[in-house]
């Protein structure tokens, strides 16, 4: 493919791109818009109709009919007895590596407590938040690997009730999803998928009782009813398509950054993946076996379209202005496949997760290696980083005085600042004090002098 023309990036860098994504900005906008409207509509829908509304719409896009959606203890146990023993062992290793780092993670939140001046302590507590809504996608694939993700993650940080939603796969719940919500923790199982599933956990039902937080991956429609129940509810981000960037030098191959390019491809026909190099012969290579390994990848409708589509590889002068456009695309997967990973791990500031070296990928992240996969995307590592442990607690402070001097302190400089302010009701919180604990004679409304 010819070359195309160098662009500058960030400060003076230039980069050349070989490959660019076809999608036309103007066709996102209109989808997007398009996905607004119908999420605002089912919201609606599900405010007004309750446990009815679920129903129907999860007829009309599931083609599930029950009763209720709510899996009885037979119907999981059924599931676990479904499944095989290396099954069920493989979920148990994936989820103990998982809860052992969240363990980790969460003896790191230390609640606080100090003297900041002789009478006055100052401190914080980490509260988790009393429910929690998990989204676990399953309708290309039973991503059972979300339910480790979010459930485990939850309950280690101290969540009481952790419900789960996850559509139902070939007509029926999928069973190593439902396992996988049961061993994690999960104290309540739905087979309910979509916008209906988050909407019912946020907003609640007759027979759903409403969440405090929702957490999770899903497609567009789901992004956006997270985006929209914010405020009612808390969420942990706004996960769009999947997105892996690969910055790799000339001491890896073709074979490699292909395989791991389209290994995230195949997640959607919207998920870019992207290759930076400073190696214009990797760059060439990679083309080639791209399109070697669509010829004989199952997955290859969907990896391919997302690479015709969101595909992109950059060839750069230096690992320098790597970093530098790295920094500026903040991809959700940041893959190094560089003779030095660390200098990319101390430069790197943007981003969901780093993958360091060749010896690991971002599928052993998605499924198994214990760090989160739920992760920003669309350039939301510039500003925020992926669910943990923390995503779950809520930091409240707290204040106490201990001695008559250090309220009246404290009262006369509040006092002053709120004359400042014109806030004398304020000012009057702090007089009070500077009265009875100090012993001045401060007249109504006045400010404390001195």
């Amino acid at each position: 493919m010819r070359m195309q023309k160098r662009r500058t990036i960030g400060r003076a860098f230039v980069a050349r791109w070989i490959k660019r994504g076809a999608t036309d900005a103007t066709m996102r906008q209109q989808a997007d818009r398009q996905v607004r409207d119908t999420v605002e509509g089912i919201l609606e829908q599900i405010t007004a109709g309750g446990d009815d509304a679920v129903r129907d719409l999860s007829i009309r896009f599931d083609g599930l009919d029950r009763d209720s959606y709510r899996l009885t203890d037979a119907e999981i146990e059924a599931c676990l007895d479904s499944m095989a023993p290396r099954d069920l062992d493989d979920i148990a290793f994936a989820q103990e590596q998982v809860r052992t780092f969240a363990t980790h993670q969460r003896a790191t939140i230390l609640d606080l407590e100090v003297e900041t001046r002789p009478g006055v302590v100052l401190g914080h507590r980490n509260i988790p938040v009393d429910a929690a809504g998990c989204y676990v996608p399953g309708g290309k694939y039973p991503l059972l690997a979300s339910a480790h993700m979010s459930v485990i993650t939850a309950k280690v940080a101290g969540v009481a009730r952790v419900a789960t939603c996850a559509p139902p796969f070939g007509g029926r719940p999928a069973p190593a999803i439902v396992a996988a919500q049961h061993l994690a923790g999960a104290d309540e199982i739905y087979c309910i998928g979509g916008i209906q599933a988050v909407g019912a956990m946020a907003l609640g039902t007759q027979t759903i009782a409403p969440v405090d937080m929702l957490v999770g991956p899903g497609n567009a429609y789901v992004a956006e009813a997270k985006r929209q129940l914010f405020g009612r509810v808390g969420i942990d981000l706004l996960a769009g398509p999947t997105e892996t960037l690969i910055i790799a030098d000339d001491s890896t191959d073709g074979e490699m950054c292909a395989t791991d390019l389209l290994g995230q491809a195949e997640h959607g026909p919207d998920s870019p993946a992207i290759l930076l190099t400073t190696s214009e012969r990797l760059a060439n290579d990679t083309l080639r076996e791209v399109e070697r390994l669509l010829a004989v990848l199952p997955t290859a409708p969907i990896a391919g379209r997302a690479w015709h589509d969101h595909g992109e590889i950059i060839v750069a002068e230096t690992d320098e202005e790597m970093v530098e456009v790295a920094n500026q695309i903040a991809s959700e997967h940041v893959q190094v496949l560089c003779r030095d990973p660390e200098y990319f791990h101390k430069r790197m500031r943007n981003y969901g997760a780093l993958f360091l070296g060749p010896r690991t990928n971002v599928a052993y992240g998605d499924k198994v290696i214990g760090t989160n996969h739920t992760l920003p995307t669309r350039r939301a590592g510039r500003y925020t980083g992926g669910l943990w442990v923390g995503s779950f607690l809520k930091t409240h402070t707290f204040q106490r005085v201990l001695t008559d001097e250090a309220s009246a302190e404290i009262g006369a400089y509040c006092s002053r600042l709120c004359a400042l302010e014109g806030f004398v009701g304020h000012g009057e919180q702090a007089n009070l004090r500077v009265r009875r604990y100090g012993g001045r004679n401060v007249p109504y409304g006045a400010a404390v002098e001195g």
